[in-house]
């Protein structure tokens, strides 16, 4: 049996091609799996506090107020199911160029030293260990080569936040092109579909 978190990060709803994606992942993993556990976060529709002055040393210090405490609970129960899961399927649109801030609060909570990262005296080190993350990055336009590249701050920081963390099984999957019209959006889709269909078909590697 399989546990799976997935993380939605568009703020589009039903018209988000990176939701559409992912359900129609979520459907062949329950086909192929009835006894999967899914976790399910989708912070479009009921997105995470960003971090505050009022909730920070939830997060990064000692706890002491209501809001510090519920911070500190949030954290351990995204942490919780980070650590549950052995694969991590996530929806990340691109926005301005980069995540979503939504998706981007999520790490801010997940990040904690103790828990998912500690320091040494030879540097950070990841504690994380074990799993599988596919990435659904979809864009308007073309980031994975030519000029725009060079501009593309979404694939880089999510790789290295989750290396940060111990995570180096990343594998990204673009649908791109998707503002450029109809017939480049459906192509995107159907080519995104292909790609993540063949990889959920590969069993997890080791570890994960």
């Amino acid at each position: 049996m399989s546990n799976i978190l997935v993380l939605k990060a568009s703020a589009s709803g039903p018209s988000s091609v990176s939701n559409l994606l992912i359900d129609a992942a979520l459907r062949d993993i329950r086909a192929a799996d009835p006894a999967a556990r899914i976790t399910v976060r989708d912070f479009g529709r009921e997105p995470l506090p960003h971090l505050t002055e009022a909730n920070l040393p939830g997060v990064r210090g000692v706890p002491s107020t209501d809001e510090h405490k519920a911070a500190r609970e949030l954290s351990d129960a995204l942490i919780a199911e980070l650590k549950a899961a052995d694969t991590l399927l996530i929806g990340a649109p691109m926005y301005n160029f980069s995540v979503p801030t939504t998706l981007r609060s999520w790490f801010d909570f997940v990040l904690r030293a103790g828990e998912t990262f500690r320091y040494s005296e030879a540097g950070p080190e990841g504690l994380v260990k074990g799993k599988r993350v596919i990435v659904i990055e979809t864009r308007g336009g073309l980031y994975s080569e030519g000029p725009a590249a060079a501009i593309d701050f979404q694939e880089p920081y999510l790789r290295q936040l989750f290396a940060f963390m111990g995570v180096t099984d990343v594998t990204f999957i673009h649908a791109e092109k998707i503002g450029y019209g109809p017939d480049a959006r459906d192509a995107a889709i159907a080519s995104a579909e292909s790609k993540l269909g063949a990889l959920l078909r590969q069993p997890a590697p080791a570890g994960a």
